[in-house]
């Protein structure tokens, strides 16, 4: 069988990678999209495009009659569904099947076998696969799951059975919070899932989180494509991955890969997928889940193994045999891949919106590759995950490649919502990252030093700022000056000249609650800036793309400013800091914002209310849950104080800003 075109079931970056090999191997494609995505670029890069329902996924990616409906309307042959949505929905792969449609991916018995985490458990028991210690079983009464986790022993992991992606998921340190967090484990599951029963397994303290990439064909043969450390996660979320496994031995290799072959023959498996272990420090490892699609972060196997995993896929579906042996396979060199989302780390990683005001990745080349379904203009919403981009990098050797990370990093310039950027560049640079003492709370172990408080502007960046407003004013003089009847008055130059007085400005800036002045000198070609760490000779111009070449006290340097109105960007050397250009006379006479309320970080739904009015709080006491992006997120006190006011209840949608509670600082 040949497929002449598919249907890629998904968006964003995954689709468009697909699409991407489906055109090098002269395969047409379709896009299918939602009201939010009309103009998104995975529909721009479609041969054609189908239009299937509402901006909320429910209403579109996760409708899969719609989705079938654009199938036959188009006549692909195939289905690829990306990961996320109905990657491992067994509905829809019937449904395909019924409509005369390959489907790319697993059959519907192996999909069932590990859509339940419970039972595959099961099956890996019996197929001698090693299991973390634990209770899988169906009794799902609070009470019965509390004398599980006892006689486990905490700290305990509360998985949902039908979950992925750390939802429905947490860490339970001691009894007390044990039926709090069960509940909040449930809920969260039912709202992601539509299932809340709950698998609760002894949490390793210093795992390492890793998995092997399987593939097997039709005709019954089955391997390995090597393992990926994917121990770097928050949230139970993967951050940055790579591969090889830094330390992996040659037997440590061999017994996790036949274990993950043997899983995927335990189901009868067919196409690309993952086996997930916790490796703990004595070289023990324990299955934790298979997911049976191809996974996000699949670029880093590609890199190593120089295989194009989506070509592998479409073969497979297509009844070829898989293209090569494992004695065929072998691994080059190291690759890292980080996940670029739009994310509040400093907020307790809350999904953030908004528009891409300017976007700039850095250069692809054969060490540095980027995925993504976005471009500047696009708009992050509140639909769907909030990643950006996948950033992916190669070398020789992993000292090499996380050279070329950090490089890669320092490089990409996002403007427009608050980004992990700085976070991932955090963790690259992190020396503990660097020895390899990775596990799976590497972030929480290092969060201080991972997310700092915020810093002040420096002076580098204020005197970047400062030349930029001073060109901008230079330039907006001479057009001035060149419309003049008089261009060569006195009050048309462009030299910063003023009668009776040294030529000079005074600029206000906003960095985040401060109001800096700083005062800049017209000298000859340049400007003397006065700063807090003393006086700048500065001066610069614009490059062709718009980049800034100044002259700092004479070191040259160059950087991006991005501006928005009042406000702007600058972005330096992997160094990025937000300012606003403050004119008094333009803000005179507004009011201060009230203080004492909390408002809503993002649209969502609250789903529990912790407190009442008249109820005294302490700063870091939980108030209320919020549920966005089918994550929940705690609303805690800023400081000391008396509920007031409480306005909305469980159960209620609020918009983004709305002020759920009041609270009266006592």
């Amino acid at each position: 069988m040949h497929f002449e075109k598919i249907l890629i079931a998904n968006r964003g970056e995954i689709a468009c990678r697909v699409m991407q090999t489906a055109k090098r191997l002269g395969i047409g494609t379709v896009a299918v999209y939602s009201d939010a995505d009309a103009g998104s670029l995975h529909v721009q890069m479609a041969d054609e495009a189908y239009h299937i329902g509402g901006s909320a996924a429910k209403d579109s990616y996760l409708n899969f009659a719609a989705v079938i409906e654009a199938v036959k309307k188009s006549g692909a042959q195939a289905v690829h569904p990306g990961y996320g949505f109905l990657s491992e929905n067994a509905d829809f792969v019937a449904a395909c099947e019924k409509s005369g449609v390959v489907f790319i991916g697993p059959p519907v018995s192996a999909m069932q076998s590990m859509g339940s985490k419970s039972a595959a458990k099961a099956i890996m028991e019996k197929a001698k696969v090693p299991l973390v210690p634990g209770y899988h079983g169906d009794n799902q009464d609070a009470a019965f799951l509390a004398e599980e986790a006892e006689k486990i022993g905490y700290p305990v992991l509360l998985k949902a059975s039908a979950g992925g992606g750390g939802k429905g998921m947490r860490i339970v340190e001691k009894v007390e919070d044990f039926n709090d967090s069960l509940a909040a484990a449930m809920r969260e599951s039912m709202a992601g899932f539509g299932d809340d029963h709950m698998l609760v397994e002894k949490y390793l303290t210093r795992p390492r989180h890793v998995e092997l990439q399987v593939f097997a064909d039709s005709q019954g043969n089955a391997l390995h494509l090597f393992e990926r450390d994917c121990s770097v996660q928050r949230r139970h979320q993967k951050v940055i991955e790579e591969a090889p496994a830094p330390g992996m031995t040659h037997e440590l290799r061999r017994k996790m890969g036949d274990a993950a072959v043997a899983a995927a023959k335990a189901i009868g498996y067919v196409g690309a997928g993952t086996v997930e272990f916790l490796l703990d420090e004595d070289g023990s490892f324990y299955f934790m889940e298979m997911n049976t699609r191809l996974q996000v972060e699949h670029p880093v196997t590609e890199m190593i193994t120089g295989q194009d995993l989506v070509e592998w896929q479409i073969k497979v579906a297509a009844g070829e045999e898989l293209p090569c042996g494992q004695e065929d396979l072998s691994i080059n060199g190291h690759s890292f891949e980080a996940r670029l989302y739009a994310e509040d780390p400093q907020n307790d990683f809350l999904p953030a919106t908004g528009l891409l005001r300017h976007l700039r990745p850095p250069a692809e080349s054969p060490h540095v590759r980027v995925e993504t379904g976005v471009l500047q203009g696009d708009e992050v919403s509140i639909y769907y995950d909030p990643m950006i981009a996948k950033l992916v990098v190669w070398d020789v050797d992993r000292d090499s490649a996380l050279r070329r990370l950090r490089s890669a990093l320092a490089d990409y310039q996002v403007v427009g919502m608050t980004t992990n950027i700085d976070f991932l560049a955090a963790v690259a640079g992190h020396p503990a990252f660097a020895a390899v003492d990775l596990d799976t709370r590497f972030i929480d172990r290092h969060k201080n030093d991972l997310i700092p408080e915020s810093q002040p502007a420096s002076d580098r960046t204020l005197a970047l700022a400062c030349l930029e407003v001073l060109l901008q004013r230079r330039e907006e003089a001479r057009i001035v000056a060149g419309r003049s009847n008089d261009p060569f008055s006195p009050w048309n130059v462009t030299s910063g000249w003023r009668m009776n007085d040294d030529n000079h400005q005074e600029i206000t800036f906003i960095d985040g609650e401060d109001e800096i002045e700083v005062t800049a000198h017209y000298r000859g070609e340049g400007y003397l800036i006065e700063l807090s760490g003393g006086d700048m000779m500065v001066r610069g111009e614009k490059d062709a793309n718009g980049d800034l070449l100044a002259d700092l006290g004479g070191t040259r340097i160059k950087a991006t400013v991005a501006r928005h109105g009042d406000d702007m960007t600058i972005m330096c050397q992997g160094v990025s800091h937000k300012l606003t250009v403050y004119d008094a006379a333009a803000h005179a006479g507004e009011d201060e914002a009230p203080s004492g309320s909390l408002t809503a970080p993002m649209p969502g739904k609250v789903v529990d209310v912790h407190v009442k009015p008249g109820d005294k709080v302490s700063k870091g006491d939980p108030l209320l849950v919020l549920e966005a992006m089918k994550m929940e997120h705690t609303i805690s006190a800023p400081t000391d104080g008396v509920i007031a006011e409480i306005n909305y209840g469980a159960g209620e949608q609020v918009v983004d800003g709305a002020e759920l509670l009041s609270l009266e600082t006592e």
